[in-house]
């Protein structure tokens, strides 16, 4: 499906989706717990991924209400699944249960689309064999299609944590129900660092104790997994709340309020700090999780995105349209997410009147040399990559036609009617 954004201004309120990150881990928690209730919580392409694991190893999944998803789950103890577990696009999806998959006596097989074989998941391999367990790549190559068992006990394992830190989650939320625990020594600084944070929260809810160590983390054996009252609940998504507060700096002169952003361990609540740095007019009521925004005069800035990943995609086309010059740093490691998120960026945006230079672990865009006007872009089957590009659409001379943009189902699925119903020029 292709989608066309024309320029438009935008107002009114938006309330911005349940959070992805917390979804996944709050349905893998229930899995492994005997059962959970998780409430407000993202169905999305992505998550229904999860859920399919969750009742691939043995649970049940009931999506009867839509507030609230009930899990049956399989108490710790996973069953070798009766097919291929499918995990689509969602490379959270396969490194979670990845570790799932090395707690039962046989194999799981594990695959997903071309995008999702063609990511990183050797060290998380290479991290279950030494806990004694199997784990292999069918193409010796580190990518999926995955086999993986062993009934894994627990142990000590060292892990590079400048791939993915969902390595990371993976094996603390299976460690905790082995006999032993699992020690993780990072031998290279931990990237994403407040994705693990989310893990350690989500944890903490579920009953669970983990922590950080001098070198790495570290979950005791044995624990159960219990929500207080049976309940989980899931907070709103600040990944996705980057564009609704970026279209509102961009195109909203009349401001806009965004809904639902309670304060949490999530990383992405950088982007508040990075919109004010900016020059943005916006304000955040924390007790309410209200954020105000208006369209403002905007100022590149440089930013660190090593513990923010998928806040690239926006920040990117914010500096397309400030003044100045935008410098987005240790972004190496987003080269390896549903697309290559910095050439991503940097061809699209360009094809968009866009002076941006890509360097390996940087991109710089220069505000002040870009005019953006309307044209066809690649959305890359990239939610995060759609997402942008429309927000930079609002603001582009013209229309801006976005090809693929089915997509941000991933993540955000009603994304384009919450955007036709602020008041923005959106043509299916």
């Amino acid at each position: 499906m292709d989608i066309t954004i024309g320029t438009s201004t935008v107002a009114g309120e938006a309330q911005a989706p349940p959070s992805k990150s917390y979804t996944h881990r709050a349905l893998l928690a229930a899995g492994y717990a005997d059962g959970a209730t998780v409430k407000a919580p993202l169905v999305s392409a992505d998550t229904k991924a999860t859920m399919r694991a969750v009742t691939a190893y043995g649970g049940s999944v009931d999506r009867s209400d839509e507030q609230a998803i009930e899990v049956d789950g399989f108490d710790g103890r996973p069953e070798t699944p009766d097919t291929v577990i499918d995990c689509a696009n969602s490379g959270t999806t396969m490194r979670l249960v990845t570790a799932t998959a090395a707690l039962q006596d046989r194999l799981t097989v594990l695959t997903g689309d071309d995008s999702l074989r063609s990511r990183p998941q050797g060290p998380l391999l290479d991290a279950v064999g030494q806990l004694e367990g199997r784990a292999e790549s069918t193409r010796e190559n580190g990518q999926a299609p995955l086999v993986v068992g062993g009934a894994v006990d627990g142990g000590s394992v060292a892990i590079p944590g400048d791939v993915s830190s969902q390595y990371i989650t993976a094996l603390l939320m299976a460690g905790a129900v082995t006999d032993e625990g699992i020690d993780i020594e990072l031998t290279t600084e931990l990237k994403s660092s407040p994705y693990v944070d989310i893990t350690l929260e989500v944890l903490a809810d579920y009953g669970v104790t983990a922590e950080r160590t001098t070198d790495g983390f570290t979950v005791a054996g044995g624990q159960s997994y219990d929500p207080a009252g049976g309940e989980y609940h899931v907070p709103g998504d600040f990944s996705s709340i980057s564009y609704l507060l970026a279209m509102g700096a961009l195109a909203a002169p009349e401001g806009m309020t965004v809904t639902s952003a309670v304060p949490s361990a999530q990383g992405d609540t950088a982007i508040v700090d990075i919109l004010d740095r900016m020059g943005a007019t916006l304000s955040w009521d924390r007790e309410s999780g209200e954020i105000t925004v208006e369209r403002s005069e905007l100022s590149g800035i440089e930013v660190g995105v090593e513990d923010t990943p998928d806040l690239l995609p926006t920040i990117a086309t914010l500096g397309a349209a400030a003044d100045g010059v935008t410098r987005i740093t240790d972004a190496e490691h987003v080269r390896y997410k549903e697309t290559d998120r910095v050439s991503a960026m940097a061809e699209e945006l360009t094809k968009m009147g866009a002076r941006v230079e890509e360097k390996r672990d940087e991109l710089v865009v220069y505000g002040e040399d870009s005019e953006l006007r309307g044209t066809t872009v690649d959305g890359k089957a990239d939610h995060r990559i759609i997402m942008s590009l429309a927000v930079a659409g609002l603001v582009a001379d013209g229309e801006t036609t976005v090809t693929g943009a089915e997509h941000v189902d991933v993540s955000f699925p009603n994304f384009f009617d919450l955007l036709e119903s602020l008041g923005a020029a959106v043509e299916r």
